[in-house]
């Protein structure tokens, strides 16, 4: 029975992300209107096979039949044959993998060594990524107007999702919050982490966790980016920090490293020539600042600190409203910069 509710509550979950699900386990096949079409549950090409991606009359998302064969079943039965699995707990072990949840049975046996690290690898954080949705409309877009952030074209890279695993720092049960989810990528666009930050069930702010921000995957050298560099980019430790910079130059590219530490040892594209470093008033932000000045120096790259007047550009933006926020900035640019992307976004 326990078994049995156990793979009723994983199919269900999968079939809320059913195109993610097919996209995974089923790359060979395509989306056809409201419908997955793939050879077989093996994966093979073709168009016998129909997944239904959303709920309908005649049953709910994740649930699949082959025209062919006459073989029906849902998500779970995906995994298992598209993979060659056997035994159950390998398969809910994988859906749990894809979705990014606990283990529950490692949980309750404090005996038991704790979940494999792949729960918090790159491969993890792309599962993520991939079952959540764009933020407009959403408690991110909520969370962000609420901290000034209005300009939010441009802004791919953060996604939504209403039901985010988080697990207590003092390993206390494991929760669902709502949360907005940043992918972290290298320079050529390939994801390699995510960032977390889960919010208030009414967007108004984070979520009253003890962590209410965490990383997952590969963060060294990457970043959470925003438009595509070219000869100048702006780079700093937050994400809120970086987008509300970018409220006052939407057309420049930025990258939000998520921490000083990170921000010290971001990637520098190619053709980058100018680095404006957004930094923070901290002793964190100085020591990251002054390390990234001198690795774009040692890398011919001009370096300019961008400093805030308070503690750093999101209260900046907050407190003194956009016009004020952008004359601030418009100080502390390269002339033919503050021509290019201030007159631009006036």
């Amino acid at each position: 029975m326990i078994a049995r509710h156990a793979a009723s509550d994983l199919a269900h979950r999968l079939g809320e992300h059913a195109e993610a699900v097919c996209r995974h386990y089923l790359s060979n096949g395509r989306r056809q209107g409201t419908y997955w079409t793939v050879g077989d549950v093996r994966n093979a090409p073709g168009r016998s096979m129909f997944v239904r991606l959303q709920p309908s009359p005649k049953g709910p998302p994740g649930k699949w039949t082959d025209a062919a064969t006459g073989e029906h079943g849902d998500l779970l039965d995906v995994i298992r044959e598209s993979l060659g699995l056997v035994n159950f707990r390998d398969v809910a072990d994988e859906a749990r993998a894809f979705l990014a949840m606990p283990d529950v049975e490692s949980e309750q046996r404090p005996t038991m060594k704790p979940p494999s690290a792949r729960t918090g690898s790159p491969e993890a954080a792309r599962r993520l990524v991939a079952m959540s949705k764009p933020i407009i409309g959403t408690l991110v877009e909520t969370y962000l107007r609420g901290r000034g952030i209005t300009t939010l074209h441009g802004t791919a890279a953060l996604q939504f999702h209403p039901h985010c695993y988080y697990r207590p720092d003092d390993h206390g049960p494991t929760t669902t919050l709502p949360a907005m989810i940043a992918a972290v990528t290298d320079l050529d666009g390939h994801l390699t982490g995510a960032h977390r930050t889960w919010l208030a069930s009414d967007g108004t702010g984070k979520a009253r966790v003890n962590t209410p921000r965490r990383a997952m995957g590969d963060l060294l050298g990457h970043a959470v980016r925003f438009g595509v560099p070219g000869s100048v980019m702006a780079a700093g430790e937050g994400i809120e920090t970086t987008l509300s910079l970018r409220c006052a130059m939407p057309d420049m590219a930025m990258a939000a490293a998520l921490s000083a530490s990170h921000l010290a040892a971001i990637l520098f594209p190619p053709n980058l020539r100018r680095l404006y470093v957004i930094r923070d008033r901290d002793p964190a932000g100085d020591g990251a600042r002054d390390c990234l000045l001198e690795r774009a120096t040692d890398a011919g790259i001009e370096a300019i600190v961008l400093s805030p007047a308070m503690d750093d550009f999101n209260e900046d933006l907050r407190h003194f409203g956009l016009g004020a926020f952008r004359a601030s900035i418009a100080d502390q640019l390269m002339r033919k910069d503050c021509i290019r992307y201030l007159t631009e976004a006036a």
